[in-house]
């Protein structure tokens, strides 16, 4: 008698297929990014948390200090948020991806090459970068499956989200560097309790690192970039302190 698969072992199979394609690109791109010296920083967060605002200021600052950065970012629809991000002055590429709930490592290669005008000119594109970002969709469950050949991932929560964001979402949290508490100075509007946020996050990550800024205002801009600063910096000395060791 033929044997029939049940849907839901179809469904996990073909997931773990595309699954691990995608964390074969990602590894390549990885390795790609490391040739190149470029360090790449991912933003994750549910829509209307404030990270194409977080990351246009990031840029803008950057560039005021002559940093040579770009940024892709993904949506299901539109290029809104590249012309936002644009506003910066930094070269921006929009990954439009319809039906798709989350960006994927193939769509970062394919955004790469139309930023740098052809897949030849790729490599030497990124080698003259300092800090590539990449703006995920809006979305905090599909995001935290796919490696992006990212050295820094951050998870972004509003203020004017509530506090519960890391208990209905642990997976991001897990599979996020630092988290980012954003729109700070609309907290008391929001009635936002830090505290139990900050608990929150404590409690489905322990040890987590928690920036808290305002876009806004630029409180904790500062200690962010710092931050990002720090980690470009100990990639930096990682390969050298292998070799002494």
């Amino acid at each position: 008698m033929e044997q029939h698969q049940h849907p839901q072992t179809r469904i996990l199979q073909v997931r773990q297929q595309v699954l691990k394609k995608n964390d074969t690109v990602a590894r390549a791109l990885r390795s790609r990014f490391d040739a190149a010296g470029v360090y790449v920083v991912s933003l994750v967060s549910s829509p209307g948390a404030g990270k194409t605002t977080f990351l246009r200021e990031t840029l803008r600052r950057l560039i005021e200090r002559g940093e040579h950065v770009a940024a892709l970012v993904g949506d299901l629809a539109t290029e809104n948020d590249a012309r936002c991000l644009a506003e910066s002055g930094a070269k921006v590429r929009q990954i439009v991806t319809g039906t798709v709930c989350h960006l994927e490592a193939e769509m970062v290669e394919q955004a790469l090459v139309e930023l740098a005008g052809g897949a030849e000119e790729v490599d030497g594109y990124i080698g003259g970068l300092d800090i590539l970002f990449i703006e995920n969709v809006g979305n905090l469950v599909c995001p935290s499956s796919y490696d992006l050949g990212e050295d820094l991932r951050l998870v972004l929560l509003s203020t004017t989200e509530g506090e519960d964001k890391p208990l209905k979402y642990p997976t991001i949290f897990n599979t996020a560097d630092v988290a980012v508490i954003t729109k700070t100075d609309l907290s008391a509007a929001a009635g936002f309790d830090r505290p139990a946020a900050l608990k929150n996050i404590a409690s489905v990550r322990p040890g987590m690192l928690v920036l808290e800024v305002s876009s806004r205002t630029g409180e904790g801009m500062n200690d962010w970039l710092a931050m990002l600063d720090d980690t470009r910096c100990a990639k930096r000395r990682a390969p050298e302190e292998s070799v002494l060791a």
